[in-house]
């Protein structure tokens, strides 16, 4: 168990909790980051980290997670502390500061909150196999971080999303083979990519199951042996495989948060735009996780909205002092 003293906890390291950790430090302010995930960047790293980003300020096209790679770069000058692996559990309101648990034990007091989680901790939908759970993390994973697992493997991979059919082209690369299965002849993939997978299929790269849905599986000791499929009359085909990969994207939750006292709507933290502040004094709320009228969801919204949040900071926790604002160019990188 720690204790840690710091001036403005962020909940969330996804780019926009990154970003925020950046405009804090530019402002002179010290942060700490907490996150129920192993690794920074949120659904970009946990879900597409190859994925190209178009709309990202002076970057043409940049992959999820090179965008968080170059959000960490700039925020390593800063010196965050960075507790991840773990969920805000317990909330305690003092005179000028708050105190918040985490599921670890750990007990941060900040003078003000950013809450830049998206929707919420989340974890993998996972299939309803029985037994799946001595899978995991062996021959079974629901994210990919080093894709050269798979080089000369028979794959399967479950899903009818952009994940699935992004992981099944990138994949069908290197791997011996790929097995894709979905229930639905419809995928929700973006089309181009679609008409990819189905050129690749052409090719003999990639063999589809479709409509096939999951039944079991055969194996021990977290190796996979066969993966059971089986179609809508409930026939069964059985699919050696060295690895399995289900792409039903991911379940969400705000968890504790919503026992905060916090005005929701939808499940969505309520703000005020001007400021990005929640009904409780000093707690905000930025990116994906809060509402207000207008609200656009896409990355950029939320990284001008970490700005704002930050210099609202900066007025609650320096009440005595003058905010002089200067554009970067003009101060450099602020040293904590």
């Amino acid at each position: 168990m720690k204790k840690i003293n710091t001036d403005v906890l962020i909940i969330g390291a996804g780019p926009v909790g990154l970003f925020t950790v950046f405009e804090l430090g530019q402002l002179g302010m010290k942060s700490c980051v907490v996150d129920s995930l192993e690794n920074i960047g949120g659904q970009c790293t946990a879900l597409y980290p190859d994925k190209p980003i178009y709309d990202i300020p002076a970057y043409p096209s940049v992959t999820a997670g090179e965008l968080i790679n170059n959000l960490k770069k700039q925020i390593d000058p800063f010196k965050p502390i960075l507790l991840m692996n773990q969920k805000v559990n317990e909330l305690k309101k003092h005179k000028d500061f708050y105190s918040v648990k985490t599921s670890t034990n750990n007990i941060i007091e900040s003078k003000c909150i950013i809450i830049a989680a998206g929707n919420g901790a989340f974890g993998p939908n996972k299939p309803p196999l029985k037994n799946i759970d001595s899978f995991e993390n062996k021959t079974i994973f629901y994210h990919i971080r080093d894709k050269s697992k798979f080089r000369k493997k028979t794959v399967a991979i479950a899903g009818g999303g952009d994940s699935a059919v992004d992981w099944a082209i990138e994949l069908s690369k290197t791997s011996k083979k790929i097995f894709f299965i979905h229930r639905r002849n419809k995928l929700r993939a973006i089309p181009q990519n679609v008409e990819v997978l189905y050129d690749l299929e052409n090719e003999g790269k990639i063999e589809m199951m479709i409509p096939y849905q999951l039944d079991s599986i055969e194996g021990k000791n977290g190796i996979i042996d066969h993966l059971i499929i089986k179609n809508m009359d409930e026939e069964k085909k059985k699919l050696e495989v060295d690895y399995f990969l289900p792409f039903f994207g991911l379940s969400t939750n705000l968890g504790p948060i919503k026992d905060w006292e916090l005005e929701l709507e939808k499940n969505i933290l309520k703000v005020k735009q001007e400021t990005c502040e929640t009904n409780l004094n000093g707690i905000f709320a930025i990116g994906d996780v809060c509402s207000y009228p207008g609200k656009l969801k896409l990355i950029l919204t939320g990284f001008s909205e970490a700005a704002i949040a930050s210099h609202n900071c900066f007025n609650k926790i320096n009440p005595e002092k003058t905010l002089h604002f200067e554009y970067s160019t003009t101060k450099g990188i602020n040293k904590l």
